[in-house]
């Protein structure tokens, strides 16, 4: 509380109240503006608000800003267009790295700035487009707001904002008030939010839940990526063919079940029972083969991988499966709750597709593709025709059709080109993993670990299917090697650094040097 008086008392001199807000689409930091604009002018205050935008939604997010103070002797003051560095009074990030982007510009100092962040993420362009994983670590984050802020409250707002059925700018505005940083009220903050007269209710309901979170003070803990916890497999489901491939499950030493049911699932979803069967089929010969190799003494390491990325394997990203999700009604559902739809409101969603000839190609039975593929002419012409960015609004009866009818090949699968590629590619992988199993374990886990290079459809997939070949490449140079398995695990991990493979370049040239 002693923080608090001191930070109004530094707030109530002679000069004008900065507040930034960094926010990107959709996520109402232009509402937010308006709010405290309304606050401040409610309360005989001069407020003014602008606003700089972000090249893209998560390329850059827009920076509003509000700078406010009481006027004096009937003379109106002067106020800013933009924040300077070291002049903000207050920083509300509406999502956890802006916070980190806001300290980076200078925004929040340890003499004066009060930080308020959600501690929830939305990932940039620039985190998203790295085949490994990109994401920016916010322990960094966390660090530098013990030292670049005066006062720091930080938690999830856009889940608080969810479970209320609002969005993360009322969310933003309850922490405002109850941070105790601005000369107002809590009745003055109220009166703003029902001035706007949209999802009143709603937004209420999340101030005073993110109101009472910051009087609080306690802070959300925060990782880089979000904990996953495998659950372990039940007994029964209700349905036979189910209950006995858990049976199955059930079968196989206990640290492997929650991969394995996990992967079930996955695979089963992806086609049917029958198809998770055969996924089982391969992981109880791949234990035999790992038991033989002395497996147990490591913790069925080879087994545990593989039933991670067989099930990826086997659960390939192609045209049906594609079609599929996105004209699920869960899908449907779950676009209208992230924005936040009512149910009088009609949502209307456009999918970006850009099919290729070779897509096509994979939905066909193996006969007639091969004829189309060994025709280079027929071939380009068709992909001359097929091969063109297409806006497709599932929301409407023609192309939900046509998706739907697409979906509905998932029962064709097992006999069309890309299913029996996908299967020639995963016996070679597997193949490859089995011969060095016997005679250099630890190499043989991290080949069965390099399927994670292969993933996505259409330009994604070739571009990770031809890193994994050129890695699966060395694997023969590093078979007699003790740290093969680290030198395959560097090349795996330069694979994923950047798009281009330029990475994966230097360190193929590193290893044909051992």
């Amino acid at each position: 509380m002693n923080q608090i008086a001191e930070i109004k008392k530094a707030l109530n001199a002679d000069k004008p109240i900065a507040v930034a807000i960094l926010a990107m689409g959709g996520q109402g930091g232009g509402v937010l503006a308006d709010w405290i604009v309304a606050l401040a002018e409610n309360e005989g205050w001069v407020a003014q608000s602008t606003s700089v935008p972000g090249v893209a939604q998560r390329t850059g997010a827009t920076i509003y800003y509000v700078e406010m103070m009481r006027p004096r002797d009937g003379h109106l003051p002067v106020l800013s267009l933009m924040p300077t560095p070291g002049d903000v009074d207050i920083v509300l990030a509406a999502e956890f790295m802006e916070a980190g982007r806001s300290m980076m510009r200078g925004l929040v100092t340890p003499d004066r700035t009060t930080l308020i962040a959600s501690t929830h993420r939305s990932y940039a362009v620039g985190e998203k487009e790295k085949p490994g994983d990109g994401t920016g670590d916010p322990e960094t984050v966390v660090e530098a707001s013990g030292v670049a802020a005066r006062r720091s409250i930080v938690f999830d707002m856009q889940q608080l904002a969810e479970e209320n059925g609002s969005v993360i700018s009322s969310a933003m505005f309850g922490a405002l008030c109850g941070a105790g940083v601005l000369p107002f009220g809590r009745a003055a903050f109220e009166a703003a939010i029902k001035a706007g007269g949209k999802g009143v209710e709603a937004s209420l309901r999340t101030f005073d839940a993110a109101l009472k979170r910051a009087q609080g003070g306690k802070s959300d803990p925060v990782q880089r990526t979000p904990r996953k916890d495998l659950p372990e497999p039940p007994r029964s489901v209700g349905d036979v063919g189910l209950d006995a491939l858990l049976a199955r499950i059930h079968a196989f030493p206990e640290p492997l079940r929650p991969m394995l049911y996990a992967g079930l699932k996955r695979v089963v979803d992806f086609q049917d029972p029958a198809y998770g069967s055969e996924y089982l089929d391969r992981m109880e010969r791949l234990l035999r083969l790992d038991r033989a190799a002395g497996g147990e003494s490591r913790g069925l390491a080879f087994t545990l991988a593989a039933a991670k990325y067989v099930a990826g394997a086997m659960a390939y990203d192609d045209v049906i499966r594609v079609a599929d999700l996105k004209t699920r009604a869960s899908r449907f559902d779950r676009v209208r709750r992230e924005i936040a739809a009512t149910d009088q409101q009609l949502v209307y969603t456009t999918e970006y597709m850009h099919p290729r000839m070779e897509e096509v190609v994979g939905t066909l039975p193996v006969g007639l593709a091969r004829f189309i593929e060994s025709r280079p002419r027929l071939f380009a012409a068709l992909d001359r025709r097929i091969n063109k960015g297409r806006r497709v609004r599932t929301g409407t009866i023609g192309w939900f059709a046509m998706l739907y009818t697409l979906a509905g090949m998932r029962r064709f699968r097992r006999r069309l080109m890309r299913h029996a590629r996908e299967m020639e590619h995963m016996d070679a992988w597997l193949g490859t993993a089995e011969a060095v199993l016997p005679t250099n374990y630890d190499l043989a886990v991290e080949v069965v670990g390099c399927r994670r290079l292969v993933k996505g459809y259409s330009d994604t997939h070739a571009r990770g299917q031809s890193k994994f070949d050129r890695v699966m490449g060395m694997v023969p140079a590093l078979r007699e090697r003790s740290d093969g398995a680290e030198w395959l695990k560097r090349l795996r991990q330069a694979a994923l650094l950047d798009e281009e493979g330029k990475a994966l370049d230097g360190a193929i040239r590193t290893v044909e040097t051992l």
